[in-house]
């Protein structure tokens, strides 16, 4: 993975992470599960605004916004019984929120696997964050066309 392509907040986020013996890791990833940002209340009764991650064996929805100078907002929903999951969905909403939309399509495909998390959680929740990552690029690819 390039330094250069990550945008300052992730790379802030794996820091946090690479930083702590491998054993600690996980309980980062549950502080960042009680740190899922809530859901604007616009979103709020309209499910057909968010997406579902179906790589994600829990049921995790995303909506990605982009404004009209091109920062984009990345929402997330995961079940508190999902505390990984929901730490991934954390990382992904709080670390690209607030980026340029060439930022976000910018960030490697590998992100998930450089926060050294590997062996700490299965490759399915590993596979989980990767897809909610995927699709935040599509859908501000998608929006970016619009």
């Amino acid at each position: 993975m390039t330094e250069t392509a990550l945008p300052a907040s992730l790379a802030g986020i794996r820091e946090e992470f690479l930083e702590l013996p491998e054993s600690d890791r996980l309980q980062l990833l549950l502080e960042f599960s009680n740190e899922l940002p809530p859901v604007p209340a616009e979103f709020e009764g309209h499910p057909e605004l968010a997406e579902r991650v179906v790589e994600c064996q829990s049921p995790v929805y995303i909506i990605v916004e982009v404004d009209d100078d091109g920062r984009v907002a990345m929402h997330a929903t995961a079940p508190r019984e999902a505390p990984t999951t929901r730490g991934f969905a954390s990382i992904l909403a709080q670390g690209i929120t607030g980026l340029s939309a060439e930022e976000v399509l910018a960030i490697p495909d590998d992100f998930p696997q450089s926060i050294g998390l590997t062996r700490a959680v299965s490759p399915l929740r590993i596979a989980g964050m990767t897809g909610m990552l995927m699709r935040a690029k599509r859908q501000v690819r998608a929006k970016l066309a619009a």
